[in-house]
């Protein structure tokens, strides 16, 4: 069944943190996230969010805006079923690898009006596995002091926790402190990756810095600045760890840098950073097919929305993702847009039943009074 889009709603949702998170590339205490409503002729809406991260695709609220004032019409009069988004999609690729987190937001609601139009989920749509199942997430601790660290750790820990993603601060002695307080938990079932968020000039001062900390790494995340993989392959052929590719690997072009050794590393996928969920199926598909494993990552701040789209990525790669990142929900907003908030329990764990009173579209319970509180019109 095909659909026409009367309207097409953007505006900026603002959600304060529980607890500011930071890393080496920025302090976050809120939300920067925009928000996309789709309505059809017949009633029908949909709903869609993006993370634009100036530090990670160059992107902000403001240019995410000027890409949906300048497309926002040709959406409208040419889109109106999955093969047409496929078709638009192809035709604005330059466009879309600009803007990849806007547009993560209008194609994101899209697919939940039209698989919702048609009476069925979005996995049902895109002819991929239906959503169910239980999913394993990571903990995530951002730089903090050495006394904040400590308790967040002890936290995850008694929780069941044993897989960590540590953000380093450059700061050697403090980031000491960190694996110090992980060392003395004497558990050989704790694994540690580490997220540099580009604290490096060159390999040299990676490897140093890695060698320093005198703790088993089995990967590190963007540990230079600028997109450099010679250098990058240099770090993992020292230090014999995998590298992960955040903002590193931006779009489906950057397998080209990767085939060569694809032993080394790991793509981190976040919907929102890749541009939509259609080009990260396009980009995990071809991932498994080379034998490169992703990490289905998430931006800090995300709603159960973005929380809902990654695991359509999580299940049907399930094979090919090594872990699991975000889905913090209410553990980090002070409010979801959804009730209940689609979240990680206590033991890190995502159990997933269609649990809204629709299983079509992304199966969302999204609360309209709340969310109506969180918005702010963009000018």
């Amino acid at each position: 069944m095909d659909i026409t889009i009367n309207k097409i709603t953007f505006k900026e949702l603002s959600i304060p943190f529980n607890r500011a998170f930071k890393h080496s590339s920025a302090t976050r205490s809120e939300t920067e996230t925009i928000w996309i409503e789709i309505q059809t002729q017949c009633g029908a809406v949909g709903f869609g969010e993006g993370c634009p991260r100036s530090y990670v695709t160059s992107e902000s609220i403001s240019t995410a805006f000027k890409f949906f004032n300048d497309h926002q019409y040709s959406i409208k009069e040419n889109i109106h079923n999955l093969q047409n988004l496929k078709e638009w999609i192809a035709l604005n690729q330059v466009a879309i690898d600009q803007n990849p987190a806007a547009w993560c937001a209008l194609e994101l609601a899209i697919l939940d009006v039209l698989a919702y139009t048609q009476k069925q989920s979005v996995e049902r749509l895109l002819g991929l596995s239906e959503l169910a199942g239980r999913f394993q997430y990571s903990a995530i601790l951002g730089d903090s002091s050495t006394k904040s660290f400590q308790q967040l750790l002890m936290q995850y820990y008694s929780k069941g926790f044993r897989d960590f993603k540590i953000k380093l601060s450059g700061d050697i002695q403090h980031d000491k402190e960190k694996f110090e307080l992980i060392s003395l938990l004497n558990d050989n079932d704790i694994e540690v990756r580490v997220d540099a968020n580009n604290l490096w000039l060159n390999a040299q001062e990676a490897i140093r810095y890695i060698q320093n900390l005198e703790f088993p790494i089995w990967a590190i995340e963007e540990p230079l600045v600028g997109i450099n993989y010679h250098e990058l392959s240099k770090i993992t052929q020292s230090l014999d760890c995998y590298i992960i590719l955040d903002e590193s690997f931006l779009r489906f072009e950057h397998f080209s840098y990767l085939v060569d050794l694809p032993s080394q590393w790991i793509i981190n996928l976040r919907i929102s950073k890749m541009g939509g969920l259609l080009r990260s199926i396009a980009i995990a598909t071809h991932a498994s097919n080379i034998g490169i494993p992703i990490i289905v990552g998430a931006q800090v701040g995300e709603t159960s929305l973005l929380t809902r789209a990654a695991l359509t990525i999580s299940n049907h790669f399930s094979k090919n993702t090594f872990k699991r990142e975000g889905g913090f929900g209410t553990l980090l907003l002070q409010q979801d847009v959804c009730n209940p908030p689609l979240m990680i329990n206590h033991n890190g764990i995502i159990n997933y039943q269609a649990a809204s009173t629709s299983t079509d579209g992304f199966s969302l319970d999204v609360d309209l009074e709340r969310l109506n509180t969180m918005l702010k019109k963009v000018v």
